[in-house]
């Protein structure tokens, strides 16, 4: 799944190369909590994965709509987790809100 969401992130949002810092957290069946009655048309199952992706704010309605599909196709493909439980959060955030080290901020604006 990380793979799958790395590339997506290149493919497709044009995110830099060897930008992958992830958190994979597994969680019991009891510590994820999903509508059992499903939400919006969509029925979930235990199998349930949840995604969430902090990047620069400022993609298209239509490249977010590219990565939803590419991470849930991909995970569909390589996992054989439907993809409709593939649950994804996108945070858009501004660039000067990163430090990758150093306590520097290395996309500030330039003077």
């Amino acid at each position: 799944m990380s793979d799958v969401v790395y590339a997506s992130m290149i493919d497709v949002a044009n995110v830099p190369q060897h930008d992958k810092f992830q958190i994979i957290t597994r969680h019991a069946d009891d510590e994820l909590i999903y509508p059992a009655e499903g939400y919006l048309g969509i029925d979930y199952t235990p199998s349930i994965v949840f995604i969430q992706v902090t990047w620069n704010a400022g993609r298209s309605t239509e490249v977010k709509k590219a990565f939803y599909k590419a991470v849930a196709e991909g995970i569909s493909r390589e996992t054989g987790i439907r993809i409709q439980d593939v649950w994804i959060s996108l945070v858009d955030v501004n660039r000067e809100d990163w430090s990758f080290g150093n306590g520097e901020m290395q996309y500030a604006p330039k003077a």
